[in-house]
Formats: C-alpha cells, structure tokens, sequence
C-alpha cells in the first residue's frame, strides 16, 4: 500500500471501531513524539493513523473467573501467564481493541502487550531502573509493530526490539516474561483456578467482534517493513527465541513436521522445544526444565527485526 492507502485504511478503521472514545484525529506527523534521537531511521516509523491513545490501554483491568468467563469458546486465543503465583488469561479478543494492558500485580507490575498486525504478544515486567513504568499505544509503528509509549517520560519503546528507540530512556530494555499465546481450552486445563481479563474494561467495544478477521490468511502487509523474507507466508506462526544476543525462529510448520517436539540448542544452551497442534502453541525449556521467554508472532514480523535469526527446518 501506498502511504496515503494506509492512512485511509486506519481512518476507516478508527471510524468504524473507535466510535464513542476519545480522539479520532491525527495528531500529526509523529503523534507529538520527538523522534530526533530515534534508534532507528525515522522514515520507517509509520504513522499508522489513530491519534496518541486513540487505541485506549486498559489501565485498570478487571479478572472474573474461568467459571465466569462464559463467552469465551475453547478455540479462542488468550495470551496466559503465571505471576505473583496467579495465573491470568488475556483473551485476545479484547487485546484486539486494546493492545496494551497495564497490570499491577506483583512486585514489579506487568504490561502486556499484542500487536494485531504482528499477532504478537509479550509480557514485560513494567519497572525499568527501579522505576514502575505505564503505557499507551503511541499510534506509531516500525516494521509493521505497534511502539509503545511510557507516560512518565514520553519514550517510544518498541514491542518487539523490547527497548526505547526514543525520548529519555532510549536504549533502556524491558524485561521480556514467559508468556504462552494458545487456545482458552489448553490454557484452562493447565491452569483451572485462572483468572481471566473481564470485557468490563470501561470501554464500548463488541468483543466478539473481530476488526481483523482474514488479515492472518492475506499475504498482504499494511505497512512496509525492512526485510521480507519469502521462505514461508508472511503470517506464518513462528516462536522467536533469543539467548545472550542470539536469535532463532522455529516456524510451527516445520515444528509440526517434526513431530511437535525438538531437541536443540542456541548459544550454548540445550533446548527442548515443543509444539501443540490442536491449541497452535509452542514453548521452550532450558537444561533445567525452566521454561524461557519466547514470543509467538509472524513470519514477517520476526524476520523484520532479525534477519540474522538461525531458523529451525525438520529433518
């Protein structure tokens, strides 16, 4: 798409979805974001067409049950993790409309976050340098990924480089947490005390309904990105692994190839690496049985960001 197809595409996008929150103009350029000391080139941060919060965090989230959690079915994807010795489950169904949850649970507090052009989600722990930190969705995008924003400073932080690329605390990381991106049926019997993401969020919003349906099965991307890799469909599923600065993708296709369960390793590690294919999972464990922080996302996005990236094939 050209620049201008994209702007109209997220106006009609903000125009039939957005109806009733707070702002529905652009808000510039940049949103207001001084991008002067960006990490990366500023040509390829997108404007991708609702204003600053346009797309609302939910900063005050409300858990019900999984008794209580009737409108979910056992196919619909939540992003689940364990924390503070509680499981949760976000449906992504609503981090569709949201993006960003700021929860405070815990010491340290979490934000977790799902782009629905990447069909990421990471979990973060939410304090950088002993500060707790609350995001927003900034309506900027690099490589097609949403880039977040801290209210405390103004920085722009990208999801998927899990750092600030801009505003004062470029360069500060985010702790990436073990999260699993998988169906409500496997994540409730794991897990059959779990709380569950209310849809009471505040918000006027038809979560059953999704604003990207088909976007997964298209092989067109909505906004440019630096590397696109033709080895698989673009929105293919791939877990994304780094270790000490080392990356490598492990596309559910050659996953299931090979049975659903790996034997690997990276920088050193030895890796057990498995595959569900009826809830569309994957994890990694270390040596010592701990599972590691992962990212499920697609094909395009975790090659956009890593071209270096090692990538499993089956045997």
């Amino acid at each position: 798409m050209t620049r201008y197809r994209q702007t109209i595409y997220w106006l009609l996008f903000c125009l039939l979805t957005f109806a009733g929150s707070s702002v529905l103009v652009l808000g510039g350029e940049n949103n207001g974001f001084d991008l002067s000391n960006s990490l990366v080139p500023e040509r390829e941060i997108f404007h991708g067409g609702p204003s600053k919060d346009a797309i609302p965090a939910i900063d005050v989230p409300k858990f019900v049950s999984a008794q209580q959690a009737h409108w979910l079915q056992p196919e619909h994807r939540v992003l689940g993790i364990e924390s503070a010795g509680l499981a949760r489950a976000y449906p992504v169904s609503i981090l569709n409309w949201h993006e960003i949850i700021n929860d405070g649970s815990g010491r340290d507090g979490l934000v977790i976050t799902y782009c629905p052009l990447c069909g990421s989600g990471v979990a973060f722990s939410s304090t950088v340098l002993g500060r707790k930190l609350n995001f927003g969705v900034s309506g900027l995008l690099y490589n097609s990924d949403v880039l977040l924003y801290d209210r405390e400073t103004d920085s722009l932080w990208s999801q998927l480089m899990r750092k600030a690329i801009s505003g004062p605390m470029r360069g500060m990381q985010l702790k990436m947490l073990p999260l699993e991106h998988t169906s409500w049926k496997r994540w409730r019997s794991m897990h059959p005390d779990t709380l569950v993401l209310s849809t009471d969020t505040g918000y006027l919003r038809d979560y059953q309904a999704d604003p990207y349906a088909g976007y997964a099965q298209d092989k067109e991307l909505y906004f440019p990105i630096a590397n696109l890799d033709p080895r698989y469909h673009p929105k293919q599923q791939t877990l994304g692994l780094e270790i000490d600065g080392r990356f490598k993708a492990y596309p559910f296709v050659e996953l299931d190839k090979a049975g659903g369960r790996v034997s690997d390793s990276l920088a050193g590690q030895a890796l057990t690496v498995s595959y569900d294919r009826e809830s569309r999972s994957a994890w990694v464990k270390d040596g010592s049985g701990r599972t590691l922080a992962t990212v499920t996302t697609f094909w395009f996005a975790w090659m956009a960001f890593h071209p270096e990236s090692k990538v499993f094939t089956a045997p």
